[in-house]
């Protein structure tokens, strides 16, 4: 209920087409005017100086440029939520996503002439925009008309317009609910502020692996994107808690490196087919460990009795699975399937 009551943002209006240049010029409209008549305070406007005239409106001007760069430079986010939801506003009429009212027809002055027409629009879709600690939450009614299926799929548009990253889609009551990252550069962190507390990991100002509830992931990417970088900033910050981790790396390349400096590290394929059987046991003998602890309580995990989590960094996965024999292969993947069954709880 907290969910549905909530403020769900600003509602997106067919005028906000033009809501950038309405604001800016209106302001510097006001600012010009304001700058304008304190250096004409004591003008004799009967008998006015068409030069003093002159410079009060370039000092104008020139207010009104200052104005700009200021906020430009200390409310970007304001601005750019001007123009999102001018953006949005274009997409719904470009695409009609709107009801039209009938035509209206209207006889002219001479009654000769054909009456001219025009349409108004009826209904436009209730869709809102909200920004908060670098989150784009977009929600846009469902109504179960003709416009329900593009309404409903809008990640892209979204993620491609407004240059951003989807985070999530959650549909609510009679609603549907985009959640994205904003302005991806600006909320990069250094690799020194990527930390892990209280089952979760900081991986940008406002996105976080929470490692608790969703232990499993996966990095993907084109060659030299940057994954193994990734890795050894996840690897640095999970050490930083004394989380215990098992390192395999088939090709024998910058993870293996790590062997040098650290325990259970394996790059050998029979090696790395041990690893994953003896986690895998492991995992199994932690959680009928954990039934029988003193505080154990029934859906509650790892964290609740003051265990350590355990993580398996494996590189390189695809290409190991193509090293394997089909027997060597199933074998692996079930030993994997039960670590991704029952790892989150045990940790």
């Amino acid at each position: 209920m907290h969910r549905l009551c909530r403020n769900r943002g600003r509602r997106i209006r067919p005028s906000d087409k033009d809501l950038v240049f309405r604001t800016v010029f209106f302001l510097l409209f006001v600012v010009f005017a304001v700058t304008f008549a304190l250096l004409n305070i004591r003008t004799d406007w009967r008998n006015p100086s068409v030069a003093y005239l002159l410079f009060s409106a370039a000092m104008g001007g020139k207010v009104c440029t200052v104005t700009i760069w200021l906020l430009y430079r200390r409310f970007p986010d304001k601005l750019n939520e001007m123009r999102h939801r001018q953006k949005l506003a274009r997409m719904v009429l470009e695409n009609q996503w709107y009801e039209q009212s009938d035509t209206k027809q209207s006889e002219g002055f001479f009654k000769d002439l054909p009456a001219s027409s025009k349409s108004k629009i009826a209904r436009f879709p209730r869709m809102y925009y909200r920004m908060e600690n670098g989150l784009l939450h977009i929600t846009v009614e469902i109504t179960l008309g003709k416009f329900q299926e593009p309404l409903l799929h809008l990640e892209n548009k979204l993620e491609s317009g407004l240059y951003c990253e989807l985070v999530s889609r959650e549909l609510l009551d009679g609603f549907v609910e985009y959640t994205l990252l904003y302005d991806m550069i600006a909320n990069r962190i250094p690799i020194s502020e990527v930390r892990v507390e209280h089952g979760k990991m900081r991986l940008m100002q406002n996105t976080y692996w929470e490692f608790d509830s969703l232990p499993h992931m996966l990095i993907a990417g084109g060659t030299g994107g940057g994954k193994t970088y990734f890795i050894l900033t996840l690897i640095r910050a999970l050490l930083q808690r004394n989380a215990v981790l098992y390192i395999l790396d088939p090709k024998n390349a910058d993870l293996a490196d790590l062997s040098a400096v650290l325990p259970n590290v394996y790059s050998g394929k029979e090696e790395i087919v041990q690893c994953i059987t003896d986690f895998c046991s492991a995992m199994h003998e932690r959680s009928a460990d954990m039934k029988h602890m003193e505080n154990y309580k029934t859906g509650e995990n790892y964290a609740y009795l003051g265990l350590f989590p355990q993580f398996l960094v494996f590189d390189e996965y695809v290409a190991f699975m193509e090293m394997l024999t089909n027997k060597e292969r199933e074998d692996v993947l079930n030993k994997l399937r039960q670590i991704v069954m029952l790892g989150r709880q045990a940790g």
